[in-house]
């Protein structure tokens, strides 16, 4: 089994993606020649991470019988100063809200996620470091630096 994307040309510098059946609009800014009709491209690497992650911790715990109020994952990317402009590191931030009796099973399945789980940390990860940090109920109860790695 393969993916397989598709980006048409659409004038200037936009170009529509077919994913899935689902058009995805990528454009530059006016400042770089495009009509800003879109995102520019490099930013898809995290909205792919937050969601492929994302994806994993609501699944995980929908099917241990636990459920989330609230799931927001938020990615940020340092990138380079030179070109070619490339990610340098990237920080998730799970932003959990739940029932309290509930937040072993999250940190639970965002470690489950990150180290077993998630095919595009897993890849980032083979070239930049990927940190993370999970807020239940809005107080820091995790970070990656403090998760032994299982090996």
């Amino acid at each position: 089994m393969k993916h397989e994307i598709e980006a048409v040309w659409m004038g200037k510098m936009q170009f529509n993606a077919l994913v899935n059946g689902h058009t995805v609009i990528m454009d530059a800014p006016e400042r770089a020649g495009g009509e800003d009709l879109g995102p520019i491209p490099k930013p898809f690497m995290l909205t792919a991470l937050a969601g492929c992650t994302g994806m994993d911790v609501v699944g995980l715990l929908r099917k241990q019988g636990a459920t989330l109020d609230s799931c927001d994952v938020k990615v940020s990317g340092e990138i380079s100063s030179t070109p070619p402009i490339v990610y340098t590191s990237i920080h998730v931030v799970y932003d959990l809200h739940g029932i309290p009796d509930h937040r072993d099973l999250a940190l639970n399945v965002v470690q489950r996620s990150q180290q077993e789980l998630c095919g595009v940390s897993a890849m980032l990860q083979k070239i930049v470091p990927v940190t993370w940090e999970v807020v239940y109920n809005g107080q820091v109860v995790l970070r990656s630096e403090e998760v032994v790695v299982k090996s």
